[in-house]
């Protein structure tokens, strides 16, 4: 429950997570990725509206976080994986809460 008062360690707490989770897409890339690994364009094509540039940068703020891995196979031409790591997935209740309130707010903003 939000409180009122703001314990110092909880704003801290709180700033720290938006500060790796800021932005609109990196919640969608690890939905993406929370479906089973993923090449680029793949999340690419899922994340609609997001640029190859943006993705690319955000994978890598995701990955220097350790909420993505990405994995590069010894083929020809070379393969690239991503893939959301447990550190990454224990973010799903966040994600489940978002979308449900996501619903709530679009009934009451929009009435749909």
């Amino acid at each position: 429950m939000l409180s009122k008062g703001g314990c110092p360690k909880t704003m801290l707490s709180i700033k720290d997570a938006l500060e790796v989770l800021e932005g609109k897409w990196k919640l969608l890339i690890l939905f993406s990725l929370s479906g089973g690994p993923k090449r680029f364009k793949e999340i690419s094509r899922e994340v609609v509206g997001i640029t190859d540039k943006t993705l690319s940068k955000e994978l890598k703020h995701l990955e220097t976080n350790q909420l993505v891995k990405r994995e590069v196979f010894d083929t020809f031409p070379p393969k690239v994986q991503y893939s959301i790591t447990e550190h990454g997935m224990s973010l799903e209740k966040v994600l489940d809460e978002l979308h449900f309130w996501g619903l709530l707010h679009r009934k009451k903003i929009i009435g749909k």
